[in-house]
């Protein structure tokens, strides 16, 4: 159930804290992603257990995993057979964390593991969930600055859920939180807009990414605007309620025109009805375009509804490497 009001921590306690990585094609960063993250771990009191999905890699990444698992006993691999995507792989890891609390950050280094202490005091300070929220810069470009502000805009007017502009999937849970989060078994996933639907305690933290370790971005603008689909028709109904306003629009128009020629009949003037092949035309098309719209819209539904009953699994894990017990490392 949703936390309702503060928990009363022990400021010393030590927590277990699981750590998600979703990696994808990161060979050439991942090392320095790694240091990065124990350079801020390890001189904190809380105990760590590092979880590294590869999301179906085909560079190098999987080697590179394997060498530090065998440096750092902390670390447990899970290689999917292939690239189910980031959401798919990020819930895999989810999945397998244990923990008091578990953090999911990305393995590019955008995500600064030096945040990592403040969203620990905010857990403490009787937060569920510390969302982290990225500050844009002159880094950023101004397509995606637009299609971004675009898309939470879009979002928010669409949706009753309350989804943050600029929210990442970079953010502490506690345990009750994961496993609320792991009753929600749909397929077509968007954290980003599922995790506030539970109505756990939840605190922003704002921070501005930093630079890539290596390599380029892996979120295409194909699996960007597949993100934004699976949000919009995920979290509203507002497609449906246009199609059926647009619909009732156009049955409207159709009736004011048929009082109208009904009107022109009774007065006796049907010479002002001269063809118009133009008009009809122009009609005719955007009432077409209009219903294959809704059309597509139904559909669209009703894919969503397939992929849903067939209760495909959202991941399958190919290999499984160091998986044992974390309180091993405590």
């Amino acid at each position: 159930m949703p936390e309702t009001s503060d928990r009363s921590l022990p400021q010393n306690a030590p927590l277990f804290v699981g750590v998600v990585v979703p990696v994808y094609n990161e060979a050439e960063g991942i090392e320095a992603f790694h240091a990065l993250l124990r350079g801020t771990i390890d001189p904190l009191l809380e105990r760590f257990f590092i979880y590294y999905v590869d999301d179906g890699s085909t560079d190098g990444t999987a080697d590179k995993l394997a060498a530090l698992s065998q440096s750092d006993p902390r670390i447990r691999v899970l290689t999917l057979v292939r690239n189910f995507g980031h959401q798919a792989a990020l819930t895999a890891g989810l999945d397998a964390a244990e923990g008091d609390v578990v953090i999911s950050m990305d393995g590019d280094g955008q995500h600064p593991p030096a945040l990592i202490p403040q969203l620990l005091t905010l857990y403490r300070a009787g937060y569920a969930i510390v969302q982290t929220q990225r500050l844009d810069d002159e880094r950023v470009g101004l397509f995606k600055k637009l299609t971004s502000r675009g898309f939470y805009w879009l979002i928010q007017k669409m949706s009753n859920t309350p989804i943050q502009p600029g929210t990442a999937d970079f953010r502490l849970m506690s345990r009750e939180a994961v496993e609320g989060l792991k009753r929600m078994r749909e397929y077509h996933r968007f954290l980003r807009g599922m995790i506030p639907w539970m109505g756990f305690k939840t605190v922003i933290l704002p921070f501005t990414p930093t630079e890539r370790l290596a390599g380029q971005s892996k979120y295409s603008l194909r699996k960007m605007s597949k993100l934004a689909e699976d949000a919009i028709f995920s979290f509203s109904l507002l497609p449906l309620r246009i199609a059926l306003i647009s619909g009732a629009l156009f049955f409207i128009l159709a009736l004011f025109e048929g009082v109208n020629v009904a009107i022109i009949y009774l007065q006796g003037k049907q010479y002002l009805l001269a063809p118009g092949w133009a008009s009809l035309m122009f009609v005719s098309l955007i009432n077409g375009g209009l219903v294959l719209v809704n059309i597509g819209i139904v559909g669209t539904y009703i894919a969503f509804i397939l992929q849903e009953v067939k209760q495909r699994p959202i991941y399958m894990v190919r290999e499984d490497k160091n998986r044992g017990n974390p309180a091993e490392s405590r």
